[in-house]
């Protein structure tokens, strides 16, 4: 199969989408899959037997980088793309979180008749609400809406999200499951010299720790009460971005240790060697870090959404709480802080509930959407896409 991604993110950025596209470009290599990626331009020029080809773009002036953190930038739909798309002939598009670069891959697909499948990985129409643009995010959903809506089929990472999408309008919604890598997030990786770098020196002390893009929408000062009110704790923030110094100020004079981005053997061994996993974000689709922390054994105190739902199973293999009490995250924290066997048994529960989930499987159940689109269109869906002219202006540029 002939498949082309368009995506608004890649490599060298760091998040869960970057990371759901890799693993998966490395699938298909195993399948033996013919594959094109364009993106904006700052990355190499081939992944995993992927060409890619870059698109120049713009900076993002409300995401300005982080001291570390690889720059964010938006590529416009310009004529490279289509020329790129027309070289390689795909037999279907995929287009990961159209909204601006991909927005031309959704206008080059309808008008050239190529199967389109779209993924939906981030809540970018409410995040204007971390922006002071508010007001924007009830125009930011209708464009949100009609993208989608001309996908063949449109996929999300996770049931609460088809629900969310659903409920907004959205058509021909389907799976995309999550994998994990559990060899490389796995408790086999702890080590006493980790538990010292990520306590500042006091390996002695429960460990809680919290990976991710420092960036409004994280809510990572939601954690300040925490580190001020409780007893015998280290809190390590690992990642970086726009917000880190806002937050170092924030959490100045409580037992924080910042450690800035990591990969590799010391992002597997940082999850191994913490006690427990915070994610106070209540904005996400997914949450793929918490994934990697319930392989790598650690129990997930995270706010009760239906995402969240779907991943931590309350009192079994994590703790969810309620986000609009601003008491309860400290709650649900001091109980794990003050039982090391409650972290335990959630922890053991936590690794065994993603011992199945594999990249293998998900880029598998990925294929059987591409080929259920490729295939001859009939049955009710076979013409309801909405068409490229709609009844008001949309702000999608047209490919050459």
């Amino acid at each position: 199969m002939r498949i082309a991604f368009v995506t608004e993110v890649f490599v060298p950025a760091v998040d869960g989408v970057v990371t759901r596209l890799r693993r998966t470009l490395e699938q298909l290599q195993r399948h033996g899959d013919e594959v094109l990626v364009v993106a904006p331009a700052g990355g190499p020029p081939s992944y995993a037997g992927a060409r890619v080809v870059g698109v120049p773009g713009l900076r993002i002036p409300l995401y300005p980088d982080g001291s570390g953190y690889p720059d964010k930038r938006v590529s416009l739909p310009v004529p490279r793309l289509g020329a790129a798309l027309r070289e390689f002939a795909p037999d279907v598009i995929h287009a990961i979180n159209p909204f601006v670069l991909g927005a031309g891959a959704v206008h080059y697909a309808h008008r050239q008749r190529i199967p389109l499948v779209a993924s939906y990985h981030a809540n970018i129409a409410a995040y204007s609400q971390y922006y002071g643009l508010g007001a924007l995010e009830s125009l930011g959903w209708r464009y949100v809406v009609w993208l989608h809506n001309h996908a063949d089929v449109n996929l999300c990472t996770s049931v609460a999200t088809i629900e969310q999408l659903r409920a907004r309008g959205v058509q021909r919604l389907g799976l995309w499951p999550y994998g994990i890598e559990t060899d490389r997030f796995s408790p086999r990786w702890a080590q006493l010299e980790w538990r010292v770098r990520l306590s500042a020196g006091h390996p002695d002390r429960v460990i809680l720790l919290c990976v991710g893009r420092l960036a409004k929408e994280k809510s990572l000062q939601r954690l300040v009460p925490v580190v001020r009110e409780l007893d015998g704790i280290s809190l390590a923030i690992v990642g970086d971005g726009p917000v880190r110094p806002k937050l170092e100020r924030l959490f100045s004079g409580t037992p924080t240790t910042f450690l800035g981005l990591l990969s590799g053997e010391a992002l597997s061994r940082a999850y191994a060697s913490a006690d427990a996993f915070l994610f106070p974000s209540d904005s996400e689709t997914l949450g793929m870090v918490m994934l990697e922390a319930h392989a790598a054994g650690l129990p997930v105190v995270t706010a009760d959404t239906p995402a969240a739902r779907e991943l931590v199973r309350n009192g079994v293999d994590g703790l969810r709480y309620d986000a609009h009490d601003p008491r309860a995250l400290v709650s649900a924290v001091r109980r794990l802080v003050e039982s090391r066997e409650l972290r335990r048994g959630l922890g053991a529960r936590a690794r065994a509930a993603v011992a199945g989930a594999t990249w293998r499987h998900a880029t598998d159940e990925l294929r059987c959407h591409y080929l259920g689109v490729t295939g001859p269109r009939s049955g009710p869906d076979a013409d309801d896409r909405t068409p490229m002219e709609p009844a008001e202006p949309q702000p999608v540029a047209a490919v050459p």
